[in-house]
């Protein structure tokens, strides 16, 4: 593994490898055992996109690891006035030892993999979002112990998220069933991935979609840059929420992850949120040692 560009890049074994190391990152993090694996490192932040978990996240990270954290938003950086991104990345190498970037076009993360010569971390983009679904399946197992059997299900937009979810459950061997009204469909190369799977349902009902889940995900209607499309959004999404009645078709011990931030009574009801809330913020930890494995692995590859 070179980059982290996005899970489609990604064989099962190198994200079981991702979700093993997170786990003794987390286990030593717990009970106070140092681990400067990257002592020495520095890592790159370039935020086009604002962020609470992924800032607060990897620099703590990195921190943790013994390296350091710089922080570049498009204000700090000449990328933000015109400079192309392939000298951005070339000039960057020279500096660092890995970027994370949090932007809006996945090719401009590409193109920083391509012109740069140090591994590049997608810290989100529109087209997916592969740091917080290695978060999301390192709970799961975490929850339930394995993959095996286990069937998620999201209902929303299909968006980044429902993108990187739809990936990264087939690749585990999940079955994953997503629930999204037809103008909001997942992306086409994940639709032509995910269609070559066996286990994968894309349907516009949510309670089809919710039957016998083990797991069910949901996100914003409205995600970052979309500001214009709210009320239009309000009106497409009605329905496509975890609820009380969602939950009836579910399993009975069905777990509930969210991405955050939460918009109560929209996509997620308040009382639904606060059932699972101890399994969401678990998730939101979890970005946490997730993204600690994959910056070692990219950094360290060969360390313990």
């Amino acid at each position: 593994m070179k980059h982290l560009l996005k899970l489609l890049d990604l064989s099962k074994e190198e994200i079981v490898e991702i979700l093993d190391l997170a786990d003794k990152l987390k286990y030593q993090r717990k009970h106070g055992i140092p681990h400067p694996i990257l002592e020495g490192k520095t890592l790159g932040m370039i935020f086009q996109k604002a962020s609470t978990r992924t800032r607060v996240s990897f620099e703590t990270g990195m921190y943790q690891l013994g390296g350091y954290p710089l922080f570049l938003s498009a204000n700090d950086l000449q990328i933000g006035r015109g400079e192309p991104v392939q000298d951005t990345a070339r000039v960057l190498s020279r500096y660092l030892d890995c970027i994370m970037i949090r932007t809006f076009a996945q090719k401009e993360v590409e193109d920083l993999a391509e012109y740069g010569s140090i591994p590049v971390i997608n810290g989100l983009t529109d087209f997916c979002h592969p740091c917080q679904v290695l978060a999301d399946l390192l709970t799961i197992r975490e929850k339930k112990s394995s993959f095996e059997g286990l069937k998620m299900c999201y209902i929303g937009d299909g968006n980044n998220m429902a993108n990187s979810l739809i990936v990264g459950g087939l690749k585990v061997g999940m079955e994953v069933a997503a629930a999204c009204p037809k103008a909001y469909s997942p992306s086409q190369e994940v639709l032509d991935f995910a269609n070559g799977c066996e286990g994968f349902t894309l349907t516009d009902n949510p309670m089809e979609a919710a039957v016998n889940a083990d797991v069910l995900v949901t996100d914003v209607w409205s995600s970052m840059g979309m500001e214009s499309e709210i009320e239009q959004r309000k009106i497409a999404f009605r329905g496509y929420q975890i609820n009380d009645t969602v939950l009836g078709a579910a399993h009975s011990d069905a777990m509930v992850l969210h991405c955050l931030p939460a918009h109560r009574e929209e996509e997620i009801t308040e009382k639904v949120f606060e059932a699972h809330a101890s399994e969401i913020f678990d998730e939101a930890e979890n970005r946490l040692h997730a993204q600690k494995a994959v910056m070692v692995k990219l950094m360290m590859p060969d360390a313990e």
